[in-house]
């Protein structure tokens, strides 16, 4: 299996160091993502919110996505690929810095503010790094390299959760670890501006696909060279606001989830190495804590998620990607069906199996949504990465439901969206009027 066919352009040029190099930003927005989802319980402690309320973290996050998209495109396609990623980086650092003042001010309009920016340059980066891994090699490999490069996505959420965790979380109380809340942030910000240095000098080349629909033909009728009168696309910008709301509001409710839904654990397991210091007594029993859930979500759900897109990236070489799509969708309504029935452990793993079936879900729906579109490939991604705002919309609604109900109800929000993504995946070659998408070596 000669994987160096997946980054050969047909002029010959072989294009994996700068797949490589791109990759780091997955990497990074993935740990700033991890980060956030930790933080909604810190907040919950610090100013006794309730679960609908302190989803205003996400929701300053991802209207950081819907204010930054179309400027984000905007960039890509005037400064080009390169200077669209140094744009996003120096962006990202400010935010980063904003953070020390933001922690001495100590309230929670200058956090949030904090994260909206960061997200406004990850905003810059994601409609930019997406689309080009796109183009460096081989149109039917496209899924195929978005999903590899997502794998370093996955890396960066496992991290993110235990640097927050250990900043966020604190034995002395909320009010502690509130005031060391900008230490990872400030970290962020100087190895964000380093790799600002590195692709400043490094070769990364304005590349396209081939436009297939011949959008940019000046002979052609206005409507036939919009990017919205392809089904495929429009498709894809619904499929995603649903995959994000649903990816948000299960990764910003799993430690509310684990706390207040996972089983009680034997003594003997709560002294363990694994367990130790993460338990808290109630009525007698041993239960996770805040660090129990944090360390769990970064061991277990977080490594099942890198793992569902390094083998979804192989699983894509053989087989299409629409209908690897579909078939991880519905996996993930059965998953969310059993986590509403409240079946105790069952429910339980069935939480962390989302996890592995949601993995695939972004990336491929980004490769779906911008096939055979060229040059208007960057114009489609910056409305693709807009619909990122859905992750703003249904965490408030899933926080809801646990403040009425309980957090297993709350799951009913996620399942309606994976069904909704799984039409989309199974409709994909009639939409597209094509049945690509296949990736062999």
């Amino acid at each position: 299996m000669d994987l160096s066919k997946m980054f050969k352009t047909e002029d010959g040029k072989n294009h994996v160091f700068t797949f490589v190099l791109v990759s780091t930003l997955f990497l990074l927005w993935g740990t700033c993502n991890g980060m956030i989802d930790v933080m909604d319980k810190h907040f919950q402690d610090l100013l006794h919110l309730t679960k609908a309320q302190s989803a205003w973290v996400q929701f300053a996050h991802y209207l950081g996505y819907l204010l930054m998209s179309m400027p984000a495109s905007w960039l890509a396609r005037k400064l080009g690929y390169k200077s669209g990623i140094i744009s996003g980086l120096l962006l990202v650092a400010l935010g980063g810095f904003w953070f020390v003042p933001a922690t001495y001010i100590s309230a929670f309009w200058a956090f949030l503010l904090g994260v909206c920016v960061i997200a406004m340059g990850l905003t810059v980066l994601e409609t930019v790094a997406n689309p080009y891994t796109t183009v460096l090699g081989p149109k039917h490999f496209a899924a195929t390299r978005i999903n590899l490069a997502q794998s370093f996505n996955g890396v960066g959420w496992i991290f993110g959760p235990i640097i927050g965790g250990a900043f966020f979380y604190s034995a002395s109380g909320a009010e502690v670890a509130q005031g060391q809340l900008y230490i990872p942030y400030l970290v962020v910000a100087i190895v964000v501006l380093l790799m600002s240095v590195a692709f400043y000098f490094a070769n990364v080349p304005d590349l396209n696909t081939e436009d297939e629909y011949q959008l940019n033909d000046s002979t052609d009728n206005t409507v036939k060279r919009s990017i919205w009168s392809h089904p495929h696309f429009t498709g894809a910008v619904a499929a995603q606001f649903f995959y994000v709301a649903a990816q948000a509001g299960i990764f910003s409710f799993f430690i509310n989830y684990m706390i207040e839904e996972m089983p009680s654990i034997s003594q003997g397991v709560a002294g363990s190495w694994f367990f130790n210091g993460r338990t808290f007594v109630r009525d007698g029993a041993f239960f996770v804590n805040e660090k129990g859930a944090t360390f769990l979500l970064g061991t277990i759900g977080f490594p099942l998620f890198l793992l569902g897109r390094a083998s979804g990236a192989a699983i894509m070489r053989k087989l299409k990607a629409h209908r690897v799509l579909g078939t991880y969708a519905i996996a993930n309504v059965f998953l969310c069906g059993i986590v509403v029935l409240k079946l105790g452990w069952i429910s339980v793993a069935a939480v962390f199996l989302s996890f592995l079936f949601m993995s695939i879900m972004f990336p491929t729906i980004f490769a779906l949504g911008i096939s055979g579109l060229g040059v208007q490939a960057k114009k489609a991604s910056g409305f693709i990465v807009m619909a990122i705002i859905g992750g703003a919309i249904m965490p408030k609604l899933m926080g809801y439901l646990g403040d009425v109900y309980n957090m297993s109800v709350s799951f009913l929000i996620p399942l309606g969206c994976f069904a909704l993504i799984a039409i989309y995946g199974y409709s994909w070659p009639r939409l597209s009027r094509s049945d690509a998408q296949v990736s062999s070596i």
